[in-house]
């Protein structure tokens, strides 16, 4: 068996490897919207070129994500490589910069590597009947939304030119219609920057359908824009084909994470799709295009403070405790004055030396720790470190911690008499009269504590929860009941780690804190339980809450604000990214601009799913 067969082997029509980017480029007027080109050399015979409609799964080399992520052909060309005499392939993709994975694409520089799958999935195709030719009134309708204007101008220029009508739906000003050549072309934006100032349903309806006499009707863009597609289309009685954008992971019709409702059964976007004849899919009701807020005007502010407990916050992002120190460390890295808050170290009655051994590991998308409270004292704190907290601009916050109930309420009198405004409870210690497990654990042991400490002060109480606890509810709950004035939620998830080497735990407790990234989606899904509980109370009883728990970006932070977070803290981001804070207050306030909030409250548990009313 020669090489070539070798390689052949388990290897069919797909190019699976590295390739160089060799642009990667800001789209003009578009702040999250780049143009990348690569090519795949085709090393097989066997190998295919993509036709319009299809993907590639891309990811950079260097790359902190998992999954490849699903970017759609805008542009495609053959050629012979000049050095090997095989066929070559140019690509091009638009790409929107919204989360880790395409932020990395978009941040690639020519000569950086990216692995490349594809092409992927099927294809637009042009049913019998239907003519590609020049024409003042086309049968051919395309349409694209946004980045999912991609595909649909790339089927375009393989057609004849002027042989259809476009419609292309943009937030601000436009892109991707460089190779279109349409017999006309209808520009719409949500702010009048181009085109005509609205939406899709503002100049396209089933009566535009029938008025044009369109045979087919081609989009790709965000469900909604799809749904509405899909409607007056059917009102028309005019075929109609889709393209659908979902998550995936592999790509390649294996692992069933992709598929969508049809009249056929589940399908998946990514073996079965992503084009589909519209009138198999079943979208959610009520999905037509809404009316988004205006954008705020250019010299219109967001108002990004928030109330705590009471307290003025002249932002919602917060130093979480334990990673920030008492405010000082990072002060000759930048100015830690613009934070929202600061909470201070954990501090104790008595001043701890912390755990022995070792204290810190990282692991995949976080680290685990196991500090033990290490800390001066609260008496210690008060005297010497306060002072310099309360010169700072961000609201001060104590963090009380305990492992008796005697040492909770000897340490809340303490602070009861100090000047620090606000005093977060930390309820994940050791109930040392409870065989060592924490205070919020269960909502009897946290109303015990939350009680005791009540009762010998008048400063707010935040309570910071375990995400240990059986029912981090029902720990809510009774801490609200028990005078708790705000909730910050969540503590570090005990985890362990094993040195391979030595074949033993590599910490001395053997279970320590795991936090960073990879607690995001537990600790989100933990605010969001919290935040719907507390809504079921009268108005008078409910409190906000603080998410914490792996945010690293502004687009964490928001989705913690919508889950219901009034404000959030930011830890060990802090480590591998001392602007983290910074860079999180900027993109909160260009979010509340982009999508015209002029204050948080306005998005605050906007993503609660209100039940039906019975």
């Amino acid at each position: 068996m020669d090489n070539a067969e070798i390689d052949n082997l388990g290897r069919g029509l797909l190019f699976f490897g590295k390739s160089f980017v060799q642009k990667c480029t800001k789209v003009e007027g578009q702040n999250d919207v780049f143009l990348l080109e690569t090519s795949a050399v085709l090393r097989r015979k066997s190998q295919i070129a993509p036709k319009p409609g299809q993907f590639y799964l891309l990811k950079s080399a260097k790359s902190s994500v998992q999954l490849n992520r699903p970017i759609s052909v805008f542009y495609s060309e053959e050629s012979i490589d000049s050095m090997t005499g095989l066929k070559k392939i140019l690509l091009r993709f638009l790409i929107l910069q919204k989360g880790k994975g395409t932020s990395e694409l978009c941040s690639l520089l020519p000569g950086d590597e990216i692995e490349l799958i594809g092409p992927l999935g099927n294809s637009f195709s042009l049913p019998l009947g239907v003519k590609q030719e020049e024409s003042d009134k086309p049968e051919i309708c395309i349409i694209g939304g946004g980045i999912g204007v991609a595909p649909v101008a790339n089927f375009a220029s393989s057609l004849q030119d002027k042989s259809y009508d476009f419609f292309a739906c943009f937030r601000h000003g436009f892109y991707g219609l460089e190779n279109i050549k349409a017999a006309s072309l209808t520009i719409t934006t949500d702010d009048g920057s181009e085109g005509t100032r609205g939406m899709l349903p503002d100049v396209f309806s089933a009566e535009t359908i029938k008025n044009k006499s369109y045979k087919v009707i081609y989009a790709c863009g965000p469900e909604a824009l799809l749904a509405y597609v899909k409607k007056v289309s059917e009102e028309a009685d005019c075929e109609c084909f889709l393209s659908v954008e979902k998550h995936m992971a592999c790509g390649v019709g294996a692992c069933l994470g992709c598929t969508i409702q049809t009249t056929d059964g589940m399908l998946r976007v990514c073996k079965d799709g992503p084009v589909f004849n519209a009138k198999i899919l079943q979208f959610k009701k009520n999905q037509n295009p809404q009316k988004r807020n205006a954008p705020l005007a250019p010299t219109e502010k967001p108002d990004v403070s928030v109330q705590i407990a009471g307290v003025h916050f002249k932002n919602p992002v917060i130093a979480a405790s334990g990673t920030f120190g008492f405010g000082q460390n990072y002060r000759g890295l930048f100015d830690v004055n613009l934070l929202g808050g600061i909470v201070a170290k954990g501090c104790t009655v008595e001043p701890r030396n912390g755990n022995s051994g070792e204290r810190i590991v990282e692991v995949s998308s976080g680290n685990i720790n196991s500090i033990g409270l290490q800390n001066p004292g609260i008496a210690n704190f008060i005297k010497d470190e306060l002072p310099r907290m309360l010169k700072l601009s961000p609201v001060a916050i104590a963090n009380l911690a305990g492992s008796s109930l005697e040492s909770y309420v000897e340490g809340a009198k303490l602070l009861d008499k100090s000047d620090v405004p606000l005093i977060e409870l930390n309820i994940s210690c050791p109930n040392v009269k409870s065989g060592g497990q924490a205070w919020g654990m269960s909502p009897e042991s946290a109303s015990c504590v939350v009680s005791a400490v009540r009762e010998c002060t008048k400063k707010p109480i935040i309570v910071k929860l375990s995400p240990n606890a059986p029912d981090i509810k029902a720990v809510a709950l009774a801490c609200i009941k028990s005078g708790a004035d705000a909730l910050s939620l969540v503590n570090t998830i005990q985890a362990v780690a094993i040195d391979i080497e030595a074949e033993k735990p590599v910490f001395d407790n053997v279970r320590a804190g795991l936090c960073g990234p990879a607690i995001k989606p537990i600790a989100l899904r933990m605010v969001y339980d919290v935040v719907e509980a507390i809504n079921q109370l009268p108005k008078n009883s409910r409190v906000p809450v603080i998410g914490m728990g792996g945010i690293q970006t502004w687009q964490d932070a928001v989705e913690f604000i919508l889950a219901g977070a009034s404000a959030i803290q930011v830890g060990s981001a802090t480590f591998s990214n001392p602007r983290a804070m910074l860079e999180i207050i900027e993109g909160i306030s260009h979010f509340m601009k982009t999508h015209g909030y002029t204050s948080i409250s306005q998005f605050c548990g906007k993503a609660q799913v209100v039940p039906p009313a019975s």
